[in-house]
Order: C-alpha cells, then sequence, then structure tokens
C-alpha cells in the first residue's frame, strides 16, 4: 500500500466545520458511468438552496473519460432527476442524482432510467412496489476479501450468516456507518445484515414505489462506496467475488401490485409468476450489465440459487427463481421475491423488466 493512500480525517473535520454563507450550498451530481456498474460524481457550488431536483442547472462532464463518448465529441450532459440531504458534508448540502445524456439530448447507453421511467408511468395505475436486497463484499485495498487471512481461507461458511463477534464478522463499523448516512439522506433504509460469505454483507431499500426504487438503491450505493472510501476499504458488487464453495451476491427484488397486497392478492400473485416464467430469459439478460454473463457464475443451482437456465418457484424455497414467503402464503397476499438479479444489476433495468412483463403485459 502507498504511504499516502490513507489521510487523516481529523484534520478534514477543521474545515467541513468552517462556516459558509447560509444561502450557498454544494450540490454533488452523481451518475451512472458507462461501465453501468460504477458511480462518478462532482460538485459544484449553487448560490441557493434547492428543494426538488428541477431547481438545479443541466451540468456537463469529459462521457469521453466516463467509457460515454468519444474524445473528440467528448461533452456528455447531467439531469438532475432526485436531490438528498448529503452525509458527508452535512449542512444545506445536497447529493444530485442525475440521468446523462449524448450531445444530441438522446439516453446514453446506460442511461436505463429514461425508459425505466416510460413503464413506471403506465404501470401507475396499478401501485407498483419494490424492495430490493443489496448485497456486497468488502476487500482489502489489495481486493483480497477483508479480515481474510493473506495466505489461506477462513473457516468453511456456516457461523458468518447475522453473526456476532469479531471473529465471525469484519467491517461492521462501514456497514453501520452506511446505515446512519443513508437514513440521514432520507432513504428507505429498512435494514442490514451479515451475510453468509464472511466479509459478505447486505442492506435493504424499501418498499419504495415505481421509479424511487431505481434512484434511491443507486444513491445507496454511492453513499456506501463514500464510506468504504473514508475507512480505507473497498466495495465489490461482484456476483461471485470468490470461486468455490462460497456463497455469491445478489440484489434480491421484491415486488407487488396494489392488486396483490389486497385480499386474497395470491391468484394475482400466482399470475404474475406464470407471466415471468414466460421471460425467463429476456429476465436473465437484464438481471446484470453483462446480459448474464456475470449472473451466470452465481446462478448454479447451488449456494441458495437457482439454476440460470431454468425457471422454478416455491414457497420460502431459496433455491428457486421466485419465492413466495410463508407469511405470504398462509395470508394469501402479499408480494413475491425474484432472487434472479445480480448484485451488480441496474435496479432501473430489473425494474422495468419485471412491469414490463407483470403489469403491462409486453
Amino acid at each position: 500500500m502507498m504511504p499516502n493512500i490513507a489521510t487523516n480525517k481529523t484534520v478534514l473535520d477543521r474545515y467541513l466545520a468552517l462556516p459558509i454563507d447560509d444561502n450557498f450550498c454544494q450540490a454533488t451530481y452523481v451518475w451512472i458511468d458507462g461501465t453501468g456498474e460504477y458511480v462518478r460524481c462532482k460538485t459544484k457550488t449553487c448560490n441557493f438552496i434547492p428543494k426538488k431536483a428541477e431547481e438545479l442547472p443541466i451540468w456537463n462532464y469529459d462521457g469521453s473519460s466516463t467509457y460515454q463518448a468519444e474524445g473528440t465529441n467528448s461533452d456528455t450532459y447531467l439531469y438532475p432527476v432526485a436531490i438528498y440531504k448529503d452525509p458527508f458534508l452535512k449542512g444545506n448540502n445536497k447529493l444530485v442524482l442525475c440521468d446523462t445524456y449524448k450531445y444530441n439530448k438522446k439516453p446514453t447507453e446506460t442511461n436505463h432510467r429514461h425508459s425505466c421511467l416510460e413503464a413506471m408511468t403506465k404501470a401507475k395505475d396499478q401501485v407498483p412496489w419494490f424492495g430490493m436486497e443489496q448485497e456486497y463484499s468488502l476487500l482489502d485495498m489489495d481486493l483480497h476479501p477483508f479480515g481474510w487471512p493473506k495466505n489461506g481461507f477462513p473457516g468453511p461458511q456456516g457461523p458468518y450468516y447475522c453473526g456476532v463477534g469479531a471473529n465471525k464478522v469484519f467491517g461492521r463499523d462501514v456497514v453501520e456507518s452506511h446505515y446512519r448516512a443513508c437514513l440521514y439522506a432520507g432513504l428507505n433504509i429498512c435494514g442490514t445484515n451479515a451475510e453468509v460469505m464472511p466479509a459478505q454483507w447486505e442492506y435493504q431499500i424499501g418498499p419504495t414505489e415505481g421509479i424511487n426504487m431505481g434512484d434511491e438503491l443507486w444513491i445507496s450505493r454511492y453513499i456506501l462506496h463514500r464510506v468504504a472510501e473514508d475507512f480505507g476499504v473497498c466495495v465489490s458488487l461482484d456476483p461471485k467475488p470468490i470461486p468455490g464453495d462460497w456463497n455469491g451476491a445478489g440484489c434480491h427484488t421484491n415486488f407487488s401490485t396494489k392488486a396483490m397486497r389486497e385480499e386474497n392478492g395470491i391468484l394475482d400473485i400466482e399470475k404474475a409468476i406464470d407471466k415471468l416464467s414466460r421471460h425467463h430469459l429476456r429476465h436473465i439478460k437484464a438481471y446484470d450489465p453483462k446480459q448474464g454473463k456475470d449472473n451466470e457464475r452465481r446462478l448454479t443451482g447451488h449456494h441458495e440459487t437457482s439454476s440460470i437456465h431454468d425457471f422454478s418457484a416455491g414457497v420460502a424455497n431459496r433455491g428457486c427463481s421466485i419465492r413466495i414467503p410463508r407469511s405470504v402464503a398462509e395470508e394469501r397476499k402479499g408480494y413475491l421475491e425474484d432472487r434472479r438479479p445480480s448484485s451488480n444489476c441496474d435496479p432501473y433495468s430489473v425494474n422495468e423488466v419485471i412491469v414490463r412483463t407483470i403489469c403491462l403485459d409486453e
């Protein structure tokens, strides 16, 4: 590790404590880059305190440095779509989630929010709710799993899921800090837990309606990367970070419509599952940024997954494509859980294809 890679955060606090004019704010624009997996950001000064995203100006950046444009025509545009309280700069400062558009004002290839919003608008009367379970792994700066022996492996899986103790969980400081930062920002984060593989964690966002699900998950990922940055560790959303007898990482997606949540909604849930069964390949292609190639390493039929090649559904079965929670089966209403999306999925793509299949019959 380079000796100057870690900085003294106490020194930073001295400068963050400096007062600024109450009429000014720092707006950090956040966007998805050309990988479809990672976020970028840059900050500008505003001489007012924005209350809505529409009040903020369109900005631009060098798309040739984010895999989104050629160097000879690199201006790419940031359109603010949602704002949140900034848990890093605090005060009146804001995080600004942005859509990306090319020089001709058409969406970039990784701007999946544009088409997702169209689908959500069409299905608005069905009141689609989502809850997404984001799994991730913490890594050292050398990209070795955080807390793992440098020349070997920890003990077999078993004691780590929801574990307690210094020899069971690694990186809880990052997890708790991220949780609190998301609450401060105003996100609908509803829980967190240690996962089956050591140094792997999960948090849940939701339930939220429509396009808000994708917005909040992307901002929560930005916050996660920034918190980990402060602790000098890295976050991996790779769906199978360690090959072998170790669990992969997913982004299980819970979904319901108004009809599913009402009395006898189980009938609508069963109809939805039937529709999903007829579009398995289309969903697999939408569930990771490489059209299924990343998920292929994870969806093997082992380690609490179904095979990527087969569609299945069952009650309380974590080896299925679609799980109906036991409580939903007993109450005969509620939601379904799609266990296929990968940890590095684009939530806009996932939620769009779910709505188009179940709600819009496309």
